[in-house]
């Protein structure tokens, strides 16, 4: 027995699929279950990279200080003054939610207003489409879309493998599970 249940409908991220539609962003204020915060030397240059290429608004800001930027509901991102930033790039990396069809888009407004800071897309063995960006602050942020589900593909091998199957169709289960 798996303890796994259905509960998408706690998500902004929309099923998968070729024609899969972004959530509008989302201009709510809500305690965040989680957010990173990351330094810059210039709030500005960063503000514009995030907004022009990787598709945040900034929801608010406070001069010279901090920039809130936001995507979706919970993806929400703190960029703090700060006197330097790391000269190279973590090994780690935090990932945001998107659709297919947004991946090639924001590969290429990174790679115009950035030339170099973008590896990918590429597929991965759980069934995702990611493209991995270094900001101008160096932080390692990775775009992941769930591709299509095809229960007779090797990615849904890997999925059961590790006791996840596919949704049903219908609503998720969580009701029963809260």
């Amino acid at each position: 027995m798996s303890d796994y249940y259905n509960a998408f409908e706690m998500s902004p991220v929309p099923a998968p699929g070729p024609d899969a539609v972004p959530p509008e962003p989302f201009h709510g204020i809500y305690g965040m279950p989680a957010f990173v915060t990351i330094p810059t030397t210039d709030l500005a240059a960063s503000t514009d990279f995030w907004v022009r290429g990787l598709g945040f608004f900034e929801l608010f800001g406070i001069p010279g200080t901090l920039v809130h930027l936001r995507r979706w509901a919970f993806q929400d991102v703190l960029l703090v003054a700060a006197d330097a930033v790391p000269e190279q790039p973590p090994a780690m990396s935090f990932s945001f939610s998107g659709v297919l069809g947004q991946i090639e888009p924001l590969a290429a407004a990174c790679r115009a207003l950035r030339p170099g800071s973008v590896d990918g897309p590429r597929d991965t063995p759980w069934n995702t489409r990611d493209v991995e960006v270094v900001t101008p602050e160096n932080a390692r942020v990775v775009f992941t879309a769930a591709k299509p589900y095809d229960p007779a593909s090797e990615e849904a091998r890997n999925l059961a493998a590790m006791g996840i199957t596919a949704p049903d169709d219908g609503h998720g289960d969580n009701v029963k599970h809260a």
